[in-house]
């Protein structure tokens, strides 16, 4: 179990006692802009499942070469809003790219990718000759 220490917010623009304390603070930082991966295995294969949400299949890109499998992506956004008093103007950038090197068991070239839901579920099917063969047992 970890302690967390108690920050309530304040309704100050700049606090100064918050900037020093995050800069002598020893908690670990955790990187968000990393997507979560799971893998699973089982006889037939591996399937991997990566959340990214926000995210469309046309902003992700998922290549294999020299057996590495890289999942990528990069999405730029703009916002401008004309008042009459004012003009806002937004930019946000988003990008990530994560590899995995892959089992020599996997066949790339059936390597399958599928998008819904801000999940990307991709299959690493097992080459036939990786898979369990069962011995017939014969009495001489």
């Amino acid at each position: 179990m970890n302690l967390v220490r108690y920050r309530p917010r304040t309704m100050d623009l700049f606090d100064w006692n918050r900037v020093f304390e995050r800069f002598f603070d020893s908690d670990p930082v955790v990187d968000t802009r990393t997507p979560v991966v799971d893998i699973h295995e089982d006889d037939k294969g591996y399937r991997m499942e990566i959340e990214l949400p926000g995210l469309t299949e046309k902003d992700i890109e998922v290549k294999v070469e020299n057996n590495v499998l890289t999942i990528s992506s990069k999405k730029d956004e703009e916002k401008e809003e004309e008042k009459k008093d004012y003009v806002l103007k937004e930019r946000r950038s988003y990008s990530f790219c994560r590899s995995f090197t892959l089992p020599k068991n996997i066949t790339s070239g059936n390597i399958d990718a599928s998008f819904k839901n801000g999940i990307l579920t991709i299959s690493l099917p097992k080459a036939p000759e990786a898979k369990p063969k069962m011995i017939e047992v014969k009495s001489k």
